[in-house]
C-alpha cells in the first residue's frame, strides 16, 4: 500500500486534495492541501478559525477573483468534521445543523463554473464510525450535466483514502476519475504531514492542513503549513 506522498510524487498538479482515514491505533486522521498555478491561486494562506481553517489572500492588493479562492475548507460541527475544496463546506454544515445529510447537502451543489476545466467539488465528513467522500464533476466537456458520486468507508486501522480534483496537469485539466485512492496511514501526525508536504510539487504547492482526532476523548491535534507566511 502506498503512502499519500508516494501517490503525489511526480504529479505536478493534482490540484486540491483530501485524505481521510484511520491510524493503526484507531484515531481518525485527515489532510487538506491546495495548489496553484496562476498568480490569483498562489496568493493564498490557511488561517486557523474557531472551528477549523479559512483561506485568505496572502496579499490582499493582488486579489483578482475571490469567489473561488476564499472559503473555509475545514469546519467542525459537534462530533463531525467537514473537509471540502470550496464553499460547499458551509452548505454541508447548514444541512447537518438542521438534521439533514451529507448527500442531501451535495444534491444542491454542482461542479465549479470555471470552464473549460469545470473543477470538481470534492468533500468529506469524518466521525467516530469512519468517513464519507464525495465528488461532484462534469459528465462532459461542455459542462451541461453533473455526476454526483459518494463513497462511505468504515474505520480500517492504518488505511485511508485520497481524493483530488485533477488527475494531473493538462489543458483543460483532467478531472479525478474512479474511487478515492487507497493509502497507508501512519500513527505519527508529523510523519503523515511531512510525507504529503515534501511530495507536493514545490512550484505549485501552497498550503497544507492535517489533523489527528481521538473521537473517544474529543482531543484533536493539528499541523498547518503555508508556503507564504504573513
Amino acid at each position: 500500500m502506498n503512502s499519500t506522498g508516494e501517490l503525489l510524487n511526480g504529479n505536478s498538479y493534482p490540484g486540491r486534495g483530501i485524505v481521510a482515514g484511520t491510524t493503526p491505533s484507531g484515531k481518525a486522521v485527515f489532510a487538506y492541501f491546495i495548489m496553484g498555478r496562476s498568480a490569483n491561486s498562489k496568493n493564498r494562506v490557511f488561517v486557523k478559525s474557531e472551528d477549523g481553517i479559512t483561506i485568505y489572500p496572502f496579499d490582499e492588493t493582488k486579489v483578482e477573483d475571490p469567489s473561488l479562492i476564499i472559503y473555509s475548507p475545514v469546519r467542525r460541527i459537534g462530533s463531525t468534521l467537514i473537509v471540502t475544496n470550496g464553499d460547499q463546506t458551509d452548505t454541508i454544515y447548514e444541512f447537518l445543523e438542521r438534521g439533514g445529510s451529507f448527500e442531501g447537502a451535495l444534491e444542491t451543489r454542482t461542479f465549479e463554473p470555471d470552464a473549460p476545466n469545470f473543477t470538481p467539488r470534492i468533500s468529506a465528513v469524518i466521525d467516530g464510525n469512519g468517513f464519507k467522500m464525495s465528488i461532484l464533476k462534469s459528465l462532459n466537456a461542455s459542462g451541461t450535466a453533473a455526476g454526483r458520486f459518494t463513497y462511505a468507508f468504515e474505520k480500517e486501522p492504518g488505511v485511508g483514502r485520497f481524493i483530488h480534483t485533477y488527475v494531473g496537469d493538462g489543458k483543460p485539466l483532467p478531472s479525478f476519475s474512479g474511487e478515492p485512492e487507497l493509502v497507508f496511514i501512519p500513527d505519527d501526525l508529523d510523519e503523515f504531514t511531512r510525507d504529503i508536504w515534501e511530495n507536493l510539487d514545490p512550484d505549485n504547492k501552497i498550503s497544507l492542513y492535517t489533523g489527528l482526532i481521538d473521537f473517544v476523548t474529543g482531543k484533536e491535534e493539528n499541523r498547518l503549513i503555508n508556503k507564504y507566511n504573513k
